[in-house]
């Protein structure tokens, strides 16, 4: 079960992008994660005249690994750490480990 998932908001731990919010737009592989806003970077693309695509410098979201992000906790306003708790009918749920309340997705 990841603990960081698509939508959930986060927080910048390191790097030169440290202290910025974002929400999760889409995980790239078990580790890596796009955050909207995080890591953009500037990358030259060619033209495409078959696909109509106009070359120049555009601005593009790059991966950041996930140990550098942690979930916003909307109720402290800060960075937290997620558990997993098993609830009685056997499901698994994400919790905050400071408060132990659910995460709401």
């Amino acid at each position: 079960m990841n603990k960081i998932r698509k939508g959930d908001q986060v927080i910048v731990l390191t790097g030169r992008d440290k202290g910025k919010r974002g929400t999760v737009s889409r995980r790239v592989d078990d580790e890596h994660l796009e955050v909207d806003g995080v890591n953009v970077v500037k990358k030259h693309v060619k033209p495409n005249p078959m696909k109509g695509a106009v070359g120049g410098v555009v601005d593009k979201t790059m991966p950041i690994h996930q140990s550098n992000v942690a979930i916003y906790n909307t109720a402290t306003a800060k960075a937290d750490r997620v558990g997993i708790k098993l609830l009685d009918s056997g499901d698994k749920v994400r919790v905050y480990k400071s408060s132990g309340e659910q995460i709401k997705v």
